[in-house]
């Protein structure tokens, strides 16, 4: 029977991993791993840098130089929510969401050999249990829609 031990066990070993790839290919396209992160929240929307800040644990002034460094490299911008003019929000230049395709490609590959000795029944089962897992260790708020590395 498997243990509580068991389970910490296999998810901080996945954790390394996977971390270790991230950070590896984040490296190799000169991003952090919270750089990374924030490419891939925002691949898919927009967001204030205050929900951006408060979902990655970080402060608003360190969030925001993240995002001014991002900015100088031309990955993101600032702009006025379309629906209300008073709130700016942080979204991907087109440069950025070309960085973040290349990106996801290059973890895709690198993720391939473990997640393809998984059947089609094992990978819904992985996610479904993944998603559980964070949902309920996740003391952070929520950002609305997808929130994959990449």
């Amino acid at each position: 029977m498997t243990s509580a031990d068991d389970v910490m066990d296999a998810l901080v070993r996945t954790t390394f991993e996977v971390a270790g790839v991230l950070t590896r290919i984040g490296g190799e396209h000169d991003l952090s791993l919270t750089q990374l992160r924030v490419l891939g929240i925002l691949r898919d929307r927009r967001a204030r840098v205050t929900e951006l800040a408060a979902y990655l644990g970080l402060d608003k002034s360190t969030m925001s130089t993240l995002i001014a460094r991002a900015e100088r490299r031309g990955l993101l911008t600032r702009g006025k929510n379309p629906h209300d003019g008073r709130v700016v929000e942080v979204y991907m230049t087109p440069a950025g969401l070309e960085l973040a395709k290349r990106v996801e490609d290059d973890i895709r590959r690198a993720l391939g050999p473990a997640t393809g000795r998984l059947d089609s029944e094992q990978v819904d089962r992985l996610v479904n249990l993944l998603d559980v897992v964070s949902a309920r260790s996740s003391g952070t708020p929520a950002v609305p829609g997808p929130t994959a590395a990449l």
